[in-house]
């Protein structure tokens, strides 16, 4: 999977990019709108990771210009600017991240956006999940997950990092059939998984928002 990184910032792209490569994606950098642009002109990528505010200009050129390629967009901002945000993700953005922002939560979105279609195993703490028997173990061993554990441990696993709020969580667990998870249920099944994995993953609550694992 290629992904350009479009950051000015040398400190913070050098660690993205080393990062990044490490998780075995091949990374393009740019500083600018210009070389950005010029870079997207000469060869398509599968994610453009786009700082909003750049030397010559904003990013929404350069997204405008990866989403014609179908690119997918994941933006960067040391703001918590509402109509910013709200701009891309309607003009087609995936994703953002608010700067400052933790690596691990930037990686675990990029993979949520880029998946592989080969990776047959998740790491959630010290758990193991193998997507292809579906199943979760810890230490070698398989645990006894019923099928919505299964999937609210496997929603973690793709989101480590990332705060989930209860809305989020339980959109997710809708069922196809049309039934679905009630907010008090939800507790029960996040306090069942805790006493399942037990020190393996820590689930914590962000009280009164929702879940994070990292």
């Amino acid at each position: 999977m290629k992904i350009l990184l479009v950051e000015d910032d040398a400190v913070i792209a050098s660690g993205l990019v080393y990062a990044l490569e490490e998780e075995g994606y091949q990374v393009r950098h740019e500083a600018t709108v210009r070389r950005a642009l010029s870079s997207l002109a000469a060869q398509a990528v599968d994610l453009a990771i786009i700082d909003m505010q750049l030397p010559d200009g904003d990013g929404f050129a350069v997204s405008e210009k990866a989403l014609a390629t179908g690119a997918q967009v994941l933006f960067l901002t040391v703001m918590d600017d509402e109509d910013r945000v709200v701009r891309a993700l309607d003009q087609g953005a995936a994703d953002y991240v608010t700067k400052p922002f933790r690596l691990r939560e930037l990686l675990a979105r990029v993979r949520r956006l880029l998946p592989t279609g080969e990776e047959t195993a998740l790491q959630l703490g010290a758990a193991r999940i193998d997507t292809q028997a579906g199943r979760v173990l810890v230490n070698g061993e398989a645990v006894a997950l019923t099928a919505l554990e299964y999937r609210l441990c496997l929603l973690f696993a793709t989101n480590r990092g990332r705060l989930l709020s209860r809305t989020q969580i339980l959109d997710q667990l809708w069922d196809q059939a049309g039934n679905f998870v009630e907010d008090n249920t939800l507790t029960v099944y996040v306090k069942r998984l805790r006493e399942k994995l037990g020190d393996a993953v820590h689930i914590e609550t962000v009280r009164g928002r929702g879940y994070r694992v990292d």
